[in-house]
């Protein structure tokens, strides 16, 4: 089992930044692949971005790319999420996430594990 607490959301302008940790405990992260994922009102959950946890190669929805970083540090345990320009679409209860794996059948990133979530509420 792995346990996952979200901190760092908050309230922010549009244009404006946040950085989202995630202290996992449990099992050592070193072997997972881990992520974020986010859930807007009214909405279904969907991916953000996850992390190899060798070379640290990266994957990010469209939506995101060019303005959200995902980083990891397997020493600590910790994953990080650095949100740039900011904007109201952003908006939504961010989650971490360990050992994203691909679904081929949906076509679609699948954690194993959750942490409760951070809200993240930009205004316009």
């Amino acid at each position: 089992q792995v346990q996952l607490v979200e901190s760092g959301g908050g309230l922010v302008q549009a244009g404006g930044s946040l950085r989202l940790s995630c202290a996992a405990s449990g099992r050592e992260i070193t072997e997972y692949i881990m992520g974020w994922f986010r859930q807007a009102p009214g909405k279904e959950r969907e991916f953000v971005a996850s992390i190899s946890p060798g070379n640290g190669l990266t994957w990010y929805a469209d939506s995101v790319k060019g303005r959200f970083t995902i980083s990891r540090d397997n020493a600590d345990n910790m994953v990080y999420l650095q949100m740039n320009n900011l904007k109201p679409e952003d908006t939504a209860v961010y989650y971490c996430a360990a050992n994203v794996r691909w679904r081929f059948s949906e076509a679609a990133h699948v954690p194993e594990y959750l942490g409760r979530g951070t809200q993240v509420t930009v205004s316009s």
